[in-house]
């Protein structure tokens, strides 16, 4: 059975994911033994089974295929109309998730307009000129919560301070048999929009990946990226800016303590225990301290790199012994009880849903899409 679609639009999200007819067909092409040709698809008429074999890899519904209007390209529509590059090489699966937020996003916009709610800047534009430190300690003035030991709870904390001043977090969670992962940790998207990957193994990597792009924020400087925070230099002279801003930050009244830090070295056992007890007091790993004293020289690089490759020898095992218990557990049947990881929701995106509810701009099933949520949980979010 074949259809007519609108191959402006197909072409549209070739476009926006920079894949060509050629790596196109080879995708939809998998598990076929006859290989589906550049022909079949590029044509206004095109077989349904075909349609939604290139709907599994966009994820746009058939209807969008179908739609005779031209499609959106303008930069307003996506970040990859507005960059031509970032700072991380991306893959299919990071493309999709930052496609799916920034629709998101549009469509909240849409809603908030129509609920006549405004999310108004609260801070300047700052740029790279800008101290990060004495920016760090203004900002931290205003949008550091109360400490929280407990990495989850800080990170909430945190969400839940930057909705106070109309930033949006957003938080998507991977799950170990997902097929396509995205090779990304976060992204800021203009004007208020923050998106963290849930780091199963390590809160305060999301937690700095959070900061971090607090200050592409500060900045007004979109960027979609793996953030190493292990890496002591970088070629961006943005995201050296964002790394100290970070830094800063989530340092804070312990900064006099870590620049007070000597030589580290093997005759003081390069300070594993203040290190470790600065880490706890602020959420910062102790491989990111180390990093920061090698950028101010109270480390040698071979020191550096043998502690270094510690961290990441047990870190390995670590993640090794998960792998191997979970294929134990697969193979002896043993599913493990309680739910699937849920992301943490932004006080921001919830006061609007439940606005715009009340202003009757949306359903009751509306809000169930949009907080991702069941109809028998409703009433836990409206009266």
């Amino acid at each position: 059975m074949k259809v007519e679609q609108n191959i402006a639009r197909l072409k549209n999200l070739m476009k926006m994911y920079k894949i060509s007819s050629k790596e196109l067909v080879s995708e939809i092409s998998e598990g076929l033994k006859k290989p589906i040709t550049i022909e079949n698809i590029m044509n206004n008429q095109i077989e349904l089974s075909h349609l939604k074999r290139i709907d599994k890899f966009f994820n746009k519904g058939l209807h969008y295929y179908l739609d005779p209007k031209a499609p959106e390209s303008s930069k307003e529509a996506s970040i990859f109309f507005r960059k031509e590059s970032f700072n991380s090489e991306l893959n299919i699966g990071a493309k999709k998730i930052v496609n799916k937020f920034e629709e998101f996003k549009i469509s909240l916009s849409a809603i908030a307009k129509l609920a006549d709610i405004e999310f108004t800047r609260t801070f300047p534009v700052y740029t790279i000129k800008d101290s990060p430190s004495k920016v760090a300690r203004a900002v931290r003035e205003l949008l550091y919560p109360n400490f929280e030991p407990d990495l989850k709870a800080f990170l909430k904390s945190l969400i839940t301070k930057l909705a106070e001043y109309n930033i949006l977090v957003f938080e998507f969670v991977e799950y170990w048999n997902q097929k396509e992962k995205a090779n990304i940790d976060g992204f800021f998207l203009s004007p208020n929009v923050i998106v963290l990957k849930r780091q199963q193994s390590s809160f305060r990597r999301e937690i700095f990946t959070l900061i971090h792009e607090l200050a592409h924020f500060l900045l007004n400087e979109e960027e979609i990226e793996e953030v190493d925070y292990f890496k002591e230099d970088t070629s961006s002279s943005i995201e050296k800016w964002c790394h100290s801003f970070a830094f800063h930050f989530l340092i804070g009244n312990h900064l006099m303590e870590f620049e007070s830090i000597e030589f580290a070295g093997p005759e003081n056992d390069y300070h594993f225990d203040l290190i470790e007890e600065i880490s706890k007091a602020t959420h910062l790993s102790q491989l990111a301290l180390f990093t920061n004293l090698l950028l101010v020289n109270k480390i040698s690089r071979d020191s550096y790199d043998k502690i270094r490759e510690d961290f990441d020898e047990k870190h390995r095992i670590r993640q090794e012994e998960l792998r191997k218990q979970k294929e134990i557990e697969r193979e002896l049947g043993i599913k493990r009880s309680g739910s699937a990881p849920k992301p943490i929701q932004s006080p921001l995106l919830v006061s609007t849903i439940q606005t715009a509810f009340y202003e009757g701009v949306l359903s009751e099933y509306e809000v169930c899409q949009k907080l991702n949520i069941k109809p028998d949980k409703l009433g836990d979010f409206i009266q």
